[in-house]
């Protein structure tokens, strides 16, 4: 073989064996991470790599050892800075741990997570980590099939009834009830939320939000109203809002109400955004018309007028843990207790006294 020829398919193994001079075994034990090679030939073949420019052939070292060093993340909406912000945790502990991250987007949506995870498969991810689109286990046979197939598996953000598989998911009740007992000391009795979770029907008590952020944030809402003697109208909680063309629909029909709400939450930024901008088209001002509180805190919430009510939670280093804790199954190590990630409020100014109150 010529010298261009060997420039143009790039460095073998058998070329970084030479320059480190050891057997083609050792170097592919070195250069793959399996089998035992002792420190020195290690160095030497690291340096030879390096010095080649050498780049592993990650299909074969994955048929090798039956790891590919790759993890694969799913999440409902990449656009959703909440989620960005957990991808950076993910990919910063993979990093440090030798894995790399295949991302894919599900738009919510069952037929495109079905497809995401199908492809994961095929590329053989090690192991997926999830924000699953449905709760419910019926929908979720392709989540079933990851484990099936010796994957390892992890939720984030939600969870799915009847899997046993870890979540990593804040707490929310207790913030949620007292989000709303601010809103109901301040004279707001009808407050609306509004929430992207995809469902068939209204929200109704008898509905099934299932393991989700949705179902504590609306339970605590229910206590905070039942402590103080009073019953949320279950028409105050609206689902689907999943573009800004639905949020201003919601808006428009929660505004038209006969008691039309004196006070909106919002169960994500995305959906904040679409709310300040129908408020503002409608001319109604935070807090002296109608006050606001959302989900998620991030720097443009303290830089609007007025600063933005929060619930906040420590989403980067949720991230940083539901990537652990997978690369701990994976190496078939023990990842320790699953521990709690709580979210607290930040008071700021976007509450005020309801207007009819007065």
């Amino acid at each position: 073989m010529t010298n261009e020829n060997a420039r143009s398919r790039g460095p073998t193994v058998a070329d970084v064996a030479r320059a480190a001079n050891v057997s083609k075994a050792q170097a592919a034990r070195a250069l793959g991470g399996y089998g035992s090679v002792s420190e020195d030939v290690q160095t030497r073949v690291n340096q030879a790599a390096e010095a080649l420019g050498y780049r592993p052939n990650e299909l074969a070292r994955s048929m090798n050892t039956g790891r590919s060093n790759t993890i694969g993340v799913i999440v409902g909406d990449i656009e959703n800075p909440h989620f960005g912000l957990a991808l950076r945790g993910m990919a910063d502990v993979a990093r440090q741990a030798g894995f790399h991250l295949l991302l894919s987007n599900s738009d919510e949506t069952l037929d495109e997570e079905r497809e995401a995870v199908r492809v994961m498969l095929d590329k053989r991810v090690d192991g997926i980590i999830v924000a699953p689109c449905s709760s419910l286990f019926e929908d979720n046979e392709h989540l079933r099939q990851v484990l099936a197939e010796g994957r390892s598996l992890m939720m984030f953000d939600r969870a799915v009834q009847g899997m046993e598989v870890e979540s990593i998911q804040a707490n929310f009740v207790a913030v949620a009830k007292q989000a709303t007992e601010l809103l109901l000391a301040a004279g707001h009795q009808r407050i609306a939320y509004l929430s992207s979770m995809r469902s068939a029907a209204p929200y109704s008590p008898a509905i099934t939000l299932g393991p989700t952020p949705v179902a504590q944030r609306v339970s605590g809402m229910i206590d905070a109203y039942r402590a103080a003697g009073k019953e949320l109208d279950p028409a105050l909680i609206r689902l689907n809002a999943l573009s800004e063309a639905i949020i201003e629909q919601i808006l428009t029909e929660l505004l038209a109400l006969a008691e039309p709400p004196s006070a909106l939450i919002a169960s994500d930024n995305l959906i904040a955004m679409g709310i300040l901008r129908g408020l503002a088209k409608r001319g109604l001002r935070v807090p002296e018309d109608i006050s606001f509180v959302m989900y998620d805190d991030f720097p443009w919430t303290e830089l609007m007028s007025p600063p933005l009510t929060v619930v906040a939670q420590p989403v980067y280093e949720m991230g940083r843990e539901a990537a652990r804790r997978l690369i701990c199954h994976i190496r078939q190590q023990s990842a320790g207790a699953l521990p709690a990630f709580d979210s607290w409020m930040v008071v700021r100014g976007s509450v005020g006294e309801n207007p009819s109150a007065r």
